[in-house]
């Protein structure tokens, strides 16, 4: 079978380079796109660790450009508190030497998309969702081009991790999140409810450091644990759905976006119950079989070199 189209739109962030590490080595998957968004960094950050996790992958055929720099109409925010002010935490690569694309991620979006089949490209959004409201804003037509949005983001039973309400990446633009859930694109969420399930624990990571391969002790130091409570494993989640979505569970329910209070803004409004009337837009995962997604991890990149 033919390798499935996905385009990737990120902010990288360590989780997000384990998320592109695994795409590039799974054969079920083409990578026609990277297109880096201001997020856990600034862009001009988020840009040059795409191309450096694509280098250290031994793919400098991948196309990376740059979206946008800051939300549609909030002022940014980052979490260097997290990922550090290089965005891969302690780990140190050489600077990247593959060529930046010129043309503005969202146009490049838009290309792919229209030059693509009905419905055959898999969109895997991994950090705030500026890019991804842009293209739809600019060319609604593409909806009809997308296969599945696939989207880590959002909390719901889990509550956020950025505000008591929200999620990073929905709480960094609230308001593109918003243009996409109500857009009519198939969306699969990936919210804290799941990833949180997923840990690196010292064991896991110990196992992908004895793969003995550059990239995973470069994955290793990604994710080796940091505090007392192992960190988990959030954007990876999104490439692991598309390639073993039995190892998930979710539910077709409505989800909406809070824009207008101060103390919920960004907050996934997910309507578990259906009292709300409002029409499903999205498959919302709710459980994950962690030890299988991290037996994939390590199967994968044992391959990559």
């Amino acid at each position: 079978m033919a390798p499935r189209t996905i385009i990737i739109d990120t902010d990288p962030g360590i989780d997000d380079a384990v998320a592109i590490l695994l795409a590039l080595a799974s054969p079920e998957l083409r990578v026609e796109a990277i297109v880096a968004v201001a997020g856990n960094t600034p862009l001009a950050i988020t840009e040059a660790n795409a191309r450096v996790i694509c280098e250290l992958g031994g793919r400098t055929d991948i196309s990376v450009y740059a979206g946008c720099s800051r939300p549609i109409t909030r002022p940014p925010i980052t979490a260097e508190h997290f990922h550090g002010p290089g965005g891969l935490g302690t780990l140190i690569l050489p600077p990247p030497t593959m060529t930046l694309r010129s043309e503005h991620g969202v146009d490049a979006t838009i290309e792919v998309l229209r030059c693509a089949p009905a419905k055959s490209v898999a969109w895997c959004a991994l950090g705030p969702l500026t890019n991804v409201a842009m293209a739809l804003i600019k060319a609604p037509d593409i909806v009809a081009c997308v296969g599945e949005l696939v989207l880590m983001g959002g909390a719901s039973r889990a509550l956020g991790n950025t505000t008591p309400a929200a999620e990073f990446n929905i709480h960094a633009d609230p308001h593109a999140a918003q243009i996409v859930f109500e857009s009519g694109l198939p969306i699969t969420m990936i919210p804290l409810d799941v990833t949180h399930q997923v840990r690196s624990t010292s064991e896991r990571v110990a196992r992908l450091g004895a793969l003995g391969t550059p990239v995973a002790a470069a994955v290793a130091e990604l994710l080796l644990p940091s505090g007392a409570e192992p960190s988990a494993l959030h954007d990876p989640c999104v490439i692991a759905y598309l390639l073993s979505p039995d190892l998930f569970q979710g539910s077709r329910v409505n989800v909406a976006i809070e824009c207008e209070s101060a103390l919920t803004l960004g907050m996934t409004v997910v309507d578990w119950r259906g009292v709300s009337g409002r029409p499903v837009n999205a498959n919302v995962l709710h459980t994950v079989d962690a030890d299988g997604l991290y037996a994939l991890l390590e199967e994968r990149l044992a391959h990559l070199s």
